[in-house]
This record gives structure tokens, sequence and C-alpha cells, in this order.
């Protein structure tokens, strides 16, 4: 039955629909997830909890905002066999789609409940809904107990930061409404719950299907005398004054200067309260002001808090841009490029450790890569477990280094300056949600030293235009002989030049690495700094490896001003390549005595647009030579 407070809602609806969209507007809002195993009775929960409290949905508020019309109880009233009907729509599918977001309302709070799918495959669409929840109900089916999705959705909910957990023993209809059973079921997950750090945990016995302690106490349960589900989450406490006391802290998202008299610094305030005088420091620049003005649509602003979307002006013209970070200025978060943090495994693909990903925290974008994991986590025994990767919806501890410094605080005092994604940089799919630890001491205790001298001065002295003649193929394309061939021409023009080849540098620099994918990964990296440190000499350089993955050879190309990469793909069919077989390389591949060989057991990834390609299958040496030269000197 609906509770007392609905019918009242109605009423007032019915009288004066002014006032109560005033009372909607300063209500308190809530935002929960439903997670758990497969079938435990999420979109059910959700289902009754609408129907019983007689909600109302905030696109109807919108409607009524919109409409004059006097609206009265049966315009609220929900249809629990429709909702039912789309469950069962579900069922027949034999999968929860996706997130389904549902907004309502009763007399005393505003909800966001976000009902996430059970199955293991989809753990990423749960780390999605949980990352802005400030409570998780947790469904156990009362007839199976505990399960591992159990386990590794409140490890998940416990990482993202949630503080508030309800435990509903669902389906207590199908064991008789056994108290014996919730009672063993609240003791495991307890113990489970204890160990994960979980300290604020709720757990009431229920039936989403008939309503037990849903919204009114059950008289099937009278051996329960807690609260109803309902009641609970509406006595939450959800104090959004922590963000407000902490210090400033404003990811710029745009800078909007539409005339040389205007210039402000527009984004979401994520902590902090700031005033017109206060003074602000821009990071990672560090550069200090004070705050000249607060601009919105509305009007100026005396002060702004934190949720509020500001647009904030400086007394100094500084240089600040989209993913700088404005913040207190005796009190600003730390910048780093070298970190440790707690990574959860979203994508099907393994994650390639020394590969570069991009990441995104906030409104910073920055390229970075992960290091062999320190270790895994078995959400079942909470045993650290040797790794030397991430699997799908694996969580482990790594060190991740960027290529700039982040603005950033740990994930435990901050979501919003904490909390980031990794990106596939070839796909744009998102393989990886992740909580910051750390800045890494060595981070901390190494910095660039500033130098008199530098590739402009280098290449000057040379009269030339450094660069790197990146050249990749296949093993027996040619590309150590094509590449001789070049420098000997570069050399006769009097040209500083210096080659790279890749049995030459794994005989020292990289002979520590074998050719698993992460070592030829690493391989390239290594590769690509010792040849930006001999462009910063002012020298062309030469490579010759088969460097197989584009996203490796992107890397290196990123760590170039435009125009200084130029990549050369020496294109040979790999029946011309396996023909010459010059090492012999290739038939001990197809004898299985060489794995992770390129074009046998292994990929190679053909670039999709170089500067220069060559085919040795058409060409002599000495002609691609020569048409490499030829494209080479209007650059030169």
């Amino acid at each position: 039955m609906a509770g007392e407070g609905s019918y009242r809602v109605d009423a007032l609806i019915a009288e004066d629909i002014g006032a109560y969209l005033e009372r909607h507007q300063h209500k308190s809002m809530l935002r929960f997830i439903t997670c758990g195993s497969v079938d435990d009775g999420k979109s059910t929960l959700i289902g009754r909890l609408l129907y019983d409290s007689k909600m109302i949905f905030d696109d109807q508020l919108a409607a009524l905002e919109n409409d004059s019309r006097r609206v009265g109880t049966q315009g609220t009233e929900i249809d629990f066999a429709l909702l039912v009907d789309g469950l069962a729509a579900e069922r027949e599918q034999g999968i929860t789609i996706d997130v389904a977001y549902r907004f309502f309302a009763t007399e005393t709070r505003k909800f966001i409940v976000a009902d996430c799918p059970g199955h293991e495959q989809y753990t990423r669409n749960m780390v999605t809904g949980a990352s802005t929840a400030d409570c998780a109900v947790i469904l156990v089916d009362a007839r199976k107990g505990v399960l591992v999705q159990t386990r590794r959705h409140s490890y998940l909910c416990q990482l993202i930061g949630i503080r508030h957990f309800v435990l509903a023993v669902n389906k207590m209809d199908l064991v008789d409404y056994d108290q014996a059973r919730f009672d063993a079921i609240v003791a495991d997950y307890a113990a489970f719950a204890s160990e994960i750090g979980i300290e604020n945990v709720t757990a009431m016995p229920i039936s989403g299907f008939r309503g037990d302690n849903i919204t009114a106490p059950s008289a099937n349960m009278p051996w329960y005398n807690g609260p109803t589900l309902m009641a609970h989450l509406e006595s939450i406490d959800v104090d959004s004054r922590r963000e407000v006391a902490r210090p400033l802290r404003m990811p710029v998202q745009w800078v909007n200067r539409p005339d040389l008299d205007f210039r402000g610094f527009a984004g979401l305030i994520a902590s902090g309260t700031v005033r017109p005088g206060d003074g602000v420091r821009v990071l990672p620049s560090g550069r200090t002001s004070t705050i000249a003005r607060i601009v919105t649509l509305a009007g100026d602003l005396p002060e702004a808090s934190a949720g509020q979307s500001v647009t904030l002006c400086l007394a100094d013209e500084i240089d600040c841009s989209r993913g700088d970070v404005i913040a207190a200025a005796d009190d600003p978060p730390e910048a780093s490029d070298q970190f440790e943090a707690t990574l959860v495994w979203l994508d099907d693909a393994a994650m390639h450790v020394g590969r570069a990903y991009w990441l995104k925290l906030g409104t910073q974008l920055v390229s970075a890569t992960v290091r062999q994991p320190k270790y895994a986590i078995n959400v079942n025994t909470l045993d650290r477990l040797a790794v030397k990767t991430l699997d799908l919806n694996a969580i482990g501890v790594v060190e991740i280094a960027t290529d700039r410094p982040l603005v950033f605080e740990s994930y435990a005092k901050s979501r919003a300056l904490g909390g980031f994604i990794l990106i596939d940089r070839m796909t744009n799919a998102t393989v990886a949600a992740g909580m910051l630890h750390f800045a890494l001491r060595r981070a901390q205790n190494v910095h660039r030293q500033a130098t008199d001298i530098g590739r402009a001065e280098h290449a000057a002295l040379k009269n030339q235009v450094p660069s790197v003649l990146w050249f990749t193929g296949l093993s027996g394309a040619g590309k150590s002989t094509i590449a001789n061939a070049v420098e000997k021409r570069l050399h006769l023009m009097n040209r500083h030049t210096f080659l790279l080849d890749g049995d030459n540098v794994r005989h020292g620099l990289n002979r520590d690495l074998g050719f698993t994918e992460a070592d030829r990964i690493e391989n390239i990296r290594r590769v690509g700094e010792v040849s930006r440190l001999m462009v910063d000499a002012g020298l062309i350089v030469l490579t010759a490896f088969i460097s197989p993955f584009r996203a490796e050879r992107e890397l290196v190309r990123a760590m170039f001003p435009d125009g200084e990469f130029i990549e050369i793909y020496v294109d040979t069919p790999l029946a011309v390549a396996e023909a010459r077989d010059v090492k012999g390389l290739y038939k001990k591949a197809r004898r299985g005595e060489i794995k992770n060989f390129t074009g046998i057991d292994s990929p190679y990834e053909p670039p999709e647009d170089p500067e220069i390609r060559v085919n040795t299958s058409e060409m002599s040496v000495d002609e691609a030579a020569e048409f490499i030269i030829g494209k080479l000197l209007p650059l030169k």
C-alpha cells in the first residue's frame, strides 16, 4: 500500500502546483545504485519502489511546469503490471539492458537510481553507474546467498568511494521468510565487508515482487524491526557541505574570450567556495592571481560554491587553458607525471604494458603508459596475485607515467581530481577506470633542468632540419638495407646523421628485452626516447625497426613536433619477405622454434597514412633510396 506521504503530495499538487514545485526544488538529492549478481531482482525492486510509493517522475514535473492544468491523484498512478511486463522483456532477451536511470521524488527527497546489469561482462556499466552514487543497494537472492558478483560489485563500490551500503536480501518469500537464512547471509556478507573496509552497512530482508519491507513493514517478517528500504533511503545523510568546506578546485572546461575586453574561464566548481578578491593559483603552471568577477548567465555572483557552473575572470592576464585547474592560492593540489593507482580493466583485450593510452581526468587529457601491475586483487579471497597484465574485469594496482604533469588529488580525497579513465588511442574505446593514490617519490625528486643550448642552436650549427626517419615493415622487407643506403646519400650531402638499427640496439640498450608483445612495446618506447634526444642534438636520425603496432608508432610520433617524425613504410608482401629469409628466421618461426614472430604468430599493423611508402618488390635498394631522398629534399 502506498504511504501517507504520497497522498499528501498528491493533495498538494491538486491544491497548489506552484507550492509543490517550490518545495520540490529545495529537496535534497540522493543518488543510489542497485547492483549484485544476475537475476537478484534489481529491476523488480525499482519497479516496486516506484509503484508502492506512488512517486512522481521528474519528467512529469516538467510537464506540470509547462501545463497549468491541475492534476489529481489519478494522474500519478503507476501500473506495476506494465513495469513487470518491461522486466519480462528483459528476461526474454536473457540480459539486462545496459544501465537504466530512474528519476523520481517522494515528499521529503529526490532520487536518481541506476539499475546496473549483473553480468560480469558488463562490469564497465556497473562502474559507470556507481561513479556518481552516494549509496549502493546490494541485492542478494535469499536462495543463493553471497556470490562472486556480490563481492565484486561491493568491492568496486567501496573502491569508487561509496560510503553508504544497503544489503537487501531479496526474494525472502521464496525461502518462506526464514530468519535463519537471512541471518546467515548477513553474517557472511558482514565478514567480507569488514575485510574490504565497508563500515556502514544496513541489512534488511525484502521481497521486491511482493513488496515486503519496501515502503511499509512486512507482516510476514515480524522478527525484523528495522526500517523499510524507502524510509532508510530517505534518512541517509547526504552531506553536500563536505565539498563546500574543502579548498577551491575548478577544472577549466573552456576559455571564453569573444573579444579583447572579456576573458573568462568556465567550469564546474568541484569543491570549495570562491569570492571576488580571493587569491587563486592556476595549475600546473603555478601562476597566481585574484578573482575579479564570478560571471553567470543570470549576472555576476558575490560568491559561488561546489556544484555550480560559473565563469571566473581573473585580475591578471595569465596563461590558462582547458585542462588547467584554478585552485585556492594557499592550498593547491599536486601536479605530477608519475603515480600509483588502482585500475579496473574494462576491455575484452588485455592491458598492454608500456603501450600509450589517453588518460582523461576531468577536463585534462594526457598520454599515459602503464607499467606491469604490482598485483591484482582476487575479489573472493582478497589475495594479492602476481600478474603480468590485467584482463577483462580484473582489478589491480599499477604505476602510471604521463607525458606531462597532471593536476590531481588522491581519489580518497576527491573524486573530481582523483578518478580517471584510460582510452585506447586507436579505437577511442574506454578500456579502464582508475583511482589515483599518490604521486611517486621519484617524480617529486626529478625535475627538468633548463639549458641555454637547445635543439634550435644544435640544428643551426649543423645547418639542417633535425628529424627522425622511421623505417617500418616486416622482417626481411629491406628496412636496414634501405636505411643504410639513405644515410650514405645524406652523408655525401654533408648531413649529420645516426642510424639506429633494431638488431644493433638489442645488443646493448635493449638487451634485456625479449619478443613478447609487452617487450616489443617497451623496445619501441626506448628507441623513441633515444631518437628524441638525438633530434634535440640536431641530428637526422634513421631507425630501422619492425615496430609492428600502430599505437607504438603513434606514441613515438607524439614525442616530436609536427613534421619531425617521418614514417617510411617499406611495403613488402609477406610472401616476398619470407622468400628472402636472409637470416633464416621465417623457417624457424614456421617450425615453431621462434615464438611471437611478426607475420607468423604475431600481427603486423601496416601504417594507414605514412609520409613515404616504398615497395621493394617493385624497386631496387638504390631506387628506393633515391625515391626517399627525393621526398626528403624539400624538407631538408
